[in-house]
């Protein structure tokens, strides 16, 4: 029996080795010596050789060929000792002598006897010494098997035939775990045998949510999911099953892990949550090194417009009573006010307690309007890098505002916006990269270089973050955010940041 997969050829065989014992077939060959031996007796008995009892012949069997003796008959015992002497005579007389005789008189039967055996002495087919048969070195007799596990020939027993190759049962093993084979079924990939459960652990992709084997679905298919960026592999149950997934890096709460939640309905990995920015107090350094990025690249905002970081569910009321503006759906992360509000901000950020986060403090704080740009909200409890990639796309939005653009397209504002946050998110993750564009000056350059200095170096999983943010901004689906960036990016990398700027400012569209 044998099925396969959709990736690889793989036969499952039931009892698929043959079992029998080595029989040595060195009896099955004749001997070459023995064989032209024959031949020659034979060739004798034919040119003319009288047919007695007495002459030799040959025997041949499926072990080898014997010669036997031969049988002297009667007459042999009953001559007189006259005749022998006058036979012996007449073979010993030379033939031209006998030839030479009056009137051509011979003896005929002695004569014939005689050149029979004359030719028979000196026949070209008489071969030179032969010496004893021997095998070459690297001969093998038909019937040899080598053992496909030791490389040792397989001597009388049993044995295992699979796909031409031959095994001694105990050398029959699984190439996962090194054990024998001694089921009747196995699974056989690439001329490489497994026992069916270890070929299964080996090729059958696993969840890495709940650690079990992905389900076949209903057509007989392998259906999972697989996250484009951390290729996490998992069941598509855990969609709507209520499995907890990181608000910062989008990754479901595995088996062995452990994610803190956030008390708004959000949870969050702790690589995450090693570098998360908690309440308004520990995020201002953060927001004056992105003001101090945007001041080195000639685009200073002169207004203290006030930062503050809020629960999910503050942010959610401050987009309902905004009255204008775009929103990211299905969350949005930050917020650029431009009407007055009050708002609940987190004045001091939770702490990891006995069974989570506690002694989160909170205070409601009356924002009012002096300008185009009322606030900047951010949600508390992400990471540094998503937080700053979060304050240099709403600083934008407030430069816009401040420097007089007016009425733009919502892809061309989100779209503009996106592209300063991906700017920054490269300085912080690939410094170096941008030097060289013409979207960025050498004082952008060296306050981003001061800035990385005085943090210190960040760890390889928080750059792997800072990856997957920029990923996230690159390959957004939305129109606005998505659409809007990518032709933002165009323009920018084609024309510089400045021509782009001041083409929006003229049209309100990219060039």
């Amino acid at each position: 029996m044998s099925s396969s997969s959709s990736s690889t050829t793989v036969n499952h065989l039931s009892q698929p080795c043959i079992y029998g014992d080595v029989v040595s077939t060195y009896s099955e060959r004749k001997s070459s010596f023995m064989k032209w031996l024959c031949k020659i007796f034979k060739g004798g008995s034919s040119s003319g050789r009288s047919r007695r009892s007495g002459q030799p012949s040959l025997i041949t069997g499926d072990e080898s060929s014997v010669l036997c003796s031969p049988v002297r008959s009667l007459d042999d015992c009953s001559r007189t000792s006259k005749d022998k002497e006058e036979m012996g005579r007449a073979v010993a007389r030379p033939l031209p002598q006998d030839l030479k005789r009056p009137n051509g008189y011979r003896w005929k039967d002695n004569d014939d006897h005689l050149r029979s055996l004359h030719d028979g002495l000196n026949s070209s087919s008489r071969p030179p010494y032969a010496p004893p048969y021997a095998a070459p070195r690297d001969y093998h007799p038909r019937g040899y098997r080598v053992c496909g596990g030791c490389h040792r020939e397989i001597g009388h027993g049993n044995y295992l035939g699979c796909v031409g190759t031959y095994f001694h049962p105990e050398c029959f093993r699984c190439h996962a775990c090194g054990y024998p084979i001694t089921e009747n079924e196995f699974s056989l990939s690439e001329k490489k045998t497994y026992h069916k459960l270890c070929f299964k652990e080996l090729s059958h992709p696993k969840c890495e949510v709940c650690h079990r084997f992905i389900p076949i679905n209903n057509a007989g298919l392998i259906e999972y999911r697989c996250h484009p960026f951390w290729s996490q592999k998992y069941c598509p149950s855990h969609e709507y099953d209520l499995t907890a997934r990181c608000c910062s890096c989008e990754r479901f709460e595995s088996r062995d892990a452990k994610y803190i939640s956030l008390g708004d309905g959000r949870s969050l990995c702790m690589e995450c949550m090693e570098s998360a920015i908690m309440d308004t107090g520990d995020c201002q350094p953060l927001y004056h090194a992105i003001r101090d990025y945007y001041e080195g690249m000639n685009m200073k905002i002169d207004q203290q417009v006030p930062m503050l970081l809020v629960e999910r569910q503050a942010l959610n009321e401050a987009i309902e009573g905004e009255k204008k503006g775009f929103h990211h759906l299905p969350e949005t992360r930050g917020l650029c006010l431009s009407e007055e509000q009050t708002v609940t901000s987190v004045q001091k950020g939770p702490r990891m307690g006995g069974r989570g986060l506690v002694g989160m403090r909170k205070q409601p704080q009356r924002l009012t309007r002096k300008s185009e740009v009322t606030a900047i909200l951010v949600l508390y409890g992400l990471p540094r890098l998503l937080t700053g990639a979060i304050l240099a796309h709403e600083l934008m939005h407030a430069w816009l505002r401040l420097k007089g653009y007016r009425n733009l397209k919502t892809e061309v504002e989100e779209g503009i916006c996106q592209v300063m946050s991906h700017m920054w998110l490269e300085s912080e993750v690939m410094p170096g990269l941008r030097n060289s564009m013409p979207s960025t000056s050498s004082t952008a350059s060296s306050s981003s270089s001061s800035t990385s200095s005085k943090k210190g170096r960040k760890s390889v999983s928080e750059n792997k973050l800072g990856e997957f943010f920029m990923h996230q901004i690159a390959h957004d689906t939305s129109s606005a955010y998505g659409e809007g960036f990518r032709m933002a990016n165009k323009a920018v990398n084609k024309y510089g940041l400045w021509r782009t700027l001041n083409h929006i400012y003229l049209t309100g569209n990219f060039p």
